[in-house]
C-alpha cells in the first residue's frame, strides 16, 4: 500500500489515523480490513462519492435504499459498458477478418474502398 494512497483514503474521510508526538500516523489494527474494503470498492469501478458511503453501511450493518439504488445503477453503468465494449471487439473482428481475407463477403476489398482520382468516372 503507497503512502500517497493512505494519504488519499485519510482526505476522502474513509481512513482515519493518529499522530504521534513527531507527527507519524498511526492507524488501527481495522485499518488493514478498511482498506482492503476501500480497495475492493474502487477495484468494482465505483466512484469516489459511492466509496465514501459505504463503509459507515458495512461498519453499521445496514445499507440506506439510497446507496443500494446508487450501486444497482452503478451495476447498470458497468453493464452498458461491457454491452458498448463487446459491440466494438466485434467490430475489430470484422476488420481483423477482412484484413486477413480480402475477398470477405461483406466487405470490399482495399482496392475497392479506395476513392476514385478526380478525373475518374
Amino acid at each position: 500500500m503507497s503512502v500517497r494512497a493512505l494519504r488519499y483514503y485519510e482526505e476522502q474521510g474513509l481512513l482515519q489515523a493518529s499522530r504521534s508526538p513527531g507527527g507519524q500516523r498511526h492507524y488501527p489494527d481495522t485499518a488493514v480490513g478498511r482498506v482492503r474494503l476501500i480497495q475492493q470498492l474502487y477495484a468494482a469501478g465505483l466512484p469516489s462519492r459511492v466509496v465514501r458511503q459505504v463503509p459507515p453501511c458495512v461498519d453499521s450493518g445496514e445499507a440506506s435504499p439510497a446507496l443500494l439504488g446508487q450501486l444497482e445503477a452503478e451495476r447498470v453503468r458497468i453493464d452498458q459498458r461491457i454491452t458498448d465494449l463487446l459491440a466494438v471487439r466485434d467490430r475489430l473482428d470484422d476488420v481483423i477478418a477482412i484484413t486477413r481475407d480480402p475477398v470477405f463477403p461483406t466487405a470490399p476489398t482495399c482496392s475497392e474502398r479506395r476513392m476514385p482520382s478526380r478525373g475518374a468516372p
